[in-house]
């Protein structure tokens, strides 16, 4: 076991917001200035259509942005891409993060799997592992044991 960890806690691809964040607002800022720069025979909902446009395109790079863990003292809440959903420390079995994994996934009780997004080899491959085994260690202490030999 390594370091505990002091909750609440939040995992989250810092360097993946960082970059998404100010992307998405300069989507917006260049869409808008585009559609004021087009030339004048474009009517103006060709111009309304690519403002929109800019604030889809800003929307699904927050959306990529958006992913995170965060424990706390009754359990965890992972945040993908679209869904978040939040469990009690018991009703996670097992964390997973295998050599090759993009991101870290949880083993349920009720037999199925969850994707961690938040913690993932993207932002940092150390940084991804230390935070699966904080969690996977978090997950020991307070839910379920993996009793499966391995």
């Amino acid at each position: 076991m390594s370091t505990p960890v002091e909750l609440p806690v939040t995992w989250a691809p810092r360097r993946t917001r960082a970059v998404l964040l100010p992307v998405s607002a300069l989507l917006v800022v260049l869409f808008v200035v585009i559609a004021v720069a087009l030339p004048q025979n474009w009517q103006l909902n060709d111009r309304i259509a690519m403002v929109i446009s800019g604030l889809v395109f800003a929307g699904a790079a927050l959306m990529l942005a958006r992913p995170r863990v965060s424990a706390d003292a009754e359990g965890v809440t992972v945040v993908n891409f679209v869904r978040s959903r939040r469990l009690a420390w018991p009703e996670i079995v097992r964390v997973n993060f295998r050599q090759g994994d993009p991101w870290a996934s949880l083993d349920l009780a009720d037999g199925t799997a969850l994707a961690a997004v938040g913690i993932q080899a993207g932002g940092g491959h150390r940084a991804a592992v230390a935070a699966a085994r904080a969690l996977r260690d978090l997950v020991e202490s307070r839910g379920h044991r993996d009793i499966r030999a391995g």
